[in-house]
């Protein structure tokens, strides 16, 4: 601090003129500790520089203190004149606190000149009286219970702030002395008389005094409030001790109010405390008031309540709810009989069963046994009954005798009886049980009397048997007919029907159906005049009484419901191309038969496949076996016919004859068989001019199994590929051979060149045809362009040569100038003439092979013979040579 003075003067000469700074600091001053707020601490003023600029507003100002207190503040006093006071922030305590302050003191005026200067303060010590503590530095109130022995009642302590250690002892008195109480020098307090609550004061004020070493003196307010005991027990002051009340009371009804009073509290019930101590389901009390009210009700007419309508209670009254007094006293409540139970019957409804043929006088029911009263005495429980009444009781039914309650029959019941069946057989009496005491209830009882029937009449057919007739046409669910049977008893039972024997079929354990509640018979399947045409049925009728059968007999009218069958249902055929018009394709017959119908109604005709209409039947109607005929030529060459295969579609029907009219109204069905046919071109002619090419057929048969069968075809095809290995194998080495031994023979083969005028060789062709085989053939024909015969299998239509070493003709071909004989060599082929194997041509030896479709021209510009038929039938090809060109 003395380097900031030093400072601020340095500047001031500096600047030449007389710098701003506090007058009367630094300092020391003292303050008394305890002081209150604005207690004056130290005055002080502020001299201003040369240049008189004022004092900055809100200063000098206590910018920082050591310690750190808010005790201090500055105050203006007038102009230039400010004094240091407390501020009451904080307790300044010499015996906790600090005792020293420096307090930094800033100042500044409008120039910006300042100055700092510290003030000292040192809290001085002054001697402070005794305190006592907490709540009995305020004031404390004490209680004391009556009837307690004289002693000791509270301890009374107090400190001295001046003695930190607490070894200076103070001295405790009542400031106002008392007779009832005393306080010890160390600050006991005691009593030195009984209290008694209800009959003294029942508070004490007194006045506790503290005195320390220096005669200084505190006090403090003591209130000792005497406590009222519990020390009397509470008295009864409700007489009644009996109380009669009657029955079915509403729950919450007050039938009694018990009273008490507590002579410590005289006049004052607020504190008793009322409960019933006896186990009971029908009472309460309420524990303030004293009041017993009904919680359950009191039936004197069942229960314990029947036996002993009396009910007993305790009832206890204490002053606290534990702990203090109680007084008990017993009470009685006696219950009485009302008539508040009707007479009643255990049901109000009775259903009674009368057989129709009772007779008159039969008891039917006794009200007695049922009916009764629940009230405890008479005349409570006493009652009568009314006379019957009710819809169709009159003249029927009665008491006997009257008002007994016994009903008695008077009637006729008869199920039959015609007012009896206008009744329904349905009668309703109503009867009334009367109290005959007040108030009088009553009670309706209804009885139903029911009429059983009896089974007088027995159960019958409405004809002794039935005929029906139903078409062999009719589906399923058909209606038949239908039955019935019925008998005269009333009311009508419900009939079931069934049939018992009858109605089975080769195929079917039954083909009728009859409904159980209605008696149609209905068919089940279609029935077949031809297997069955008569069904006797035994049908039986069943009700809840009875059983009666019948006889049915179901005739099944004959219909037109077979299809014409025909041998063979399908067929393969090879027709020439020039066959002549009229002629039977191979002798073909197709035979018919029909279940239901006659030979002479067949008619046969052609669908689909017959293009161009070259097949008929003959005779196409009236006869079950007929034969195929050609009925137009085939006209290739102008284009008029381009299909080589046909597979035709013969409807054979059984309407030949009905007339045009019946035919639309009749049934008629049709049978159906496929006749495949393929068309076998002419054979080709020779050319002389040029020698016949040499054709190869190389022939691959292939058989046809059944397609489940996946490994027949595996094994063939593997074995097949083993064998042309090894055909191929031995093929080449032949060859090779061939080629080493006979060189010269070779070159003497090769053809001359040809002349002018002359046609090339043709190269030999190679046909490679699929042929599907069965290994069963069952016919045998004539090839017409050949002469050969051969066998043939009906149902793929698979050939082979039957004998082709003596069946087979060889053809020989013209030699040319030059060139060698050619031989020819007989091959085995299905369904194709042996191929021709000529000498090789050339030096290689190999034949090529040249195309002879239909389309293709020779070198002439003429069109050449087809190589193949149509693609409909690789498998079956009848043999033909190629010429060439």
């Amino acid at each position: 601090m003395q380097g900031a003075v030093f400072l601020l003067v340095l500047l001031g000469a500096i600047s030449g003129r007389e710098a701003l700074h506090l007058i009367h600091l630094p300092a020391t001053s003292s303050v008394a500790e305890n002081s209150p707020p604005e207690t004056p601490v130290h005055k002080f003023s502020v001299n201003l520089s040369a240049s008189l600029s004022p004092v900055t507003a809100g200063l000098p100002l206590i910018i920082n203190t050591s310690p750190l207190t808010d005790a201090f503040k500055v105050n203006s006093l007038s102009g230039l004149d400010f004094e240091v006071v407390t501020t009451g922030k904080e307790e300044l305590d010499f015996e906790t606190g600090p005792n020293i302050f420096d307090l930094q003191i800033y100042v500044k005026d409008g120039v910006g000149v300042t100055d700092l200067q510290i003030l000292t303060v040192q809290v001085t010590d002054v001697n402070e009286p005794p305190q006592f503590q907490g709540n009995l530095a305020k004031g404390l109130d004490l209680y004391i219970v009556e009837g307690a022995d004289p002693g000791f009642i509270y301890q009374v302590e107090a400190f001295d702030p001046e003695d930190t250690s607490r070894n200076i002892p103070l001295s405790y008195f009542l400031i106002v002395p008392s007779v009832n109480f005393g306080m010890s020098a160390n600050g006991t307090l005691f009593s030195t008389t009984e209290f008694d609550f209800e009959a003294g004061p029942k508070s004490f004020h007194l006045v506790a005094g503290v005195r320390d070493s220096q005669g200084l003196e505190a006090s403090t307010a003591l209130q000792v409030n005497v406590v009222n005991v519990n020390d009397e027990a509470p008295r009864f002051t409700s007489s009644a001790r009996v109380y009669t009340i009657p029955e079915e009371l509403a729950s919450g009804t007050i039938v009694a109010n018990i009273t008490a009073e507590d002579p410590d509290d005289k006049g004052s019930t607020g504190f008793l405390l009322y409960s019933i101590t006896t186990a009971n389901s029908y009472f309460m009390i309420n524990q303030w008031t004293g009041t017993i009210q009904v919680v359950h009700r009191l039936d004197r007419d069942a229960g314990d309540l029947r036996q002993n309508p009396t009910i007993s209670l305790e009832v206890l009254v204490k002053d606290r709810p534990s702990g203090g007094q109680e007084n008990r006293m017993q009470i009685t409540f006696i219950v009485e009989d009302i008539n508040d139970n009707p007479a009643s019957c255990t049901r109000s409804t009775f259903s009674v069963m009368v057989p129709e043929r009772a007779a008159k006088g039969t008891l039917l029911l006794d009200l007695n046994k049922f009916c009764f009263d629940d009230d405890s005495k008479a005349p409570n429980n006493q009652f009568n009954f009314t006379t019957p009444s009710g819809v169709g009781s009159g003249g029927r039914f009665s008491q006997d005798p009257a008002g007994s309650g016994k009903i008695v029959l008077i009637g006729d019941l008869d199920y039959e009886n015609s007012s009896n069946l206008a009744a329904g057989n349905k009668y309703t009496v109503i009867i009334q049980v009367q109290d005959v005491a007040p108030p009088y209830y009553k009670n309706n009882i209804y009885i139903y009397i029911l009429t059983k029937p009896e089974n007088e009449f027995p159960l019958v057919f409405d004809k002794p048997s039935y005929v029906f007739e139903v078409s062999e046409l009719r589906p399923a669910r058909t209606r038949v007919g239908q039955v019935h049977a019925s008998d005269k008893d009333f009311p009508q039972s419900r009939v079931v029907y069934s049939i018992s024997t009858g109605g089975a079929s080769l195929q079917y354990p039954n083909i009728f159906w009859i409904n159980p509640q209605t008696g149609e018979l209905q068919l089940v399947t279609r029935a077949d005049y031809e297997t069955t045409p008569v069904y006797i049925l035994r049908i039986q009728a069943t009700n809840s009484e009875d059983t009666s059968t019948v006889t049915v007999t179901v005739n099944v009218l004959e219909e037109n419901d077979e299809k014409p069958i025909c041998t063979p249902d399908s067929y393969f055929l090879a027709v020439p191309v020039d066959l002549q018009v009229g002629t039977n394709i191979q002798n073909f017959k197709l035979t018919c038969t029909d279940l239901d119908s006659s030979p002479q109604s067949f008619r046969y005709s052609i669908g689909s496949g017959n293009v161009n209409d070259h097949f008929t039947f003959s005779p196409n109607a009236g006869s079950n076996i007929t034969s195929l005929f050609l009925m137009t030529r085939f006209d290739y060459a102008n284009g008029l016919d381009k299909i080589w295969d046909y597979k035709l579609l013969v409807y054979v029907t059984d309407d030949n004859l009905l007339s045009g009219r019946k035919k639309a109204q009749a049934h008629v069905e049709t049978g159906t068989v496929t006749l495949s046919i393929s068309v076998i071109p002419h054979p080709t002619t020779v050319v002389t001019t040029t020698p016949r090419p040499k054709i190869i057929y190389q022939v691959l048969r292939k058989n046809i199994y059944s397609p489940s069968a996946w490994y027949v075809p595996f094994v063939l095809t593997l074995g097949s590929i083993l064998l042309l290995g090894l055909l191929v194998s031995l093929l080449v080495l032949l060859a090779k051979t061939i080629h080493r031994r006979c060189p010269r023979k070779t070159e003497k083969l090769k053809k001359p060149p040809a002349e002018k005028g002359e046609t090339k060789n043709t190269k030999p062709e190679i046909l490679v045809e699929t042929i599907q085989l069965s290994s069963v053939f069952d016919g045998e024909a004539i090839d017409p362009v050949t002469g050969a015969v051969y066998e043939f299998n009906s149902n793929t239509g698979a050939r082979k040569w039957k004998d082709l070493s003596t069946q087979m003709p060889r053809w020989k071909e013209p030699r040319p100038q030059g060139a060698a004989s050619s031989r020819a060599v007989t091959v085995e082929g299905a369904g194709r003439p042996p191929r021709s194997i000529g000498e090789q041509d050339g030096p290689s030896g190999k034949a090529p092979t040249e195309d002879t479709s239909p389309g293709s021209r020779n070198q002439d510009g003429k069109m050449g013979t087809p190589k193949s038929r149509s693609p409909a039938l690789p498998s079956r090809a009848s043999p033909r040579l190629h010429p060439g060109k």
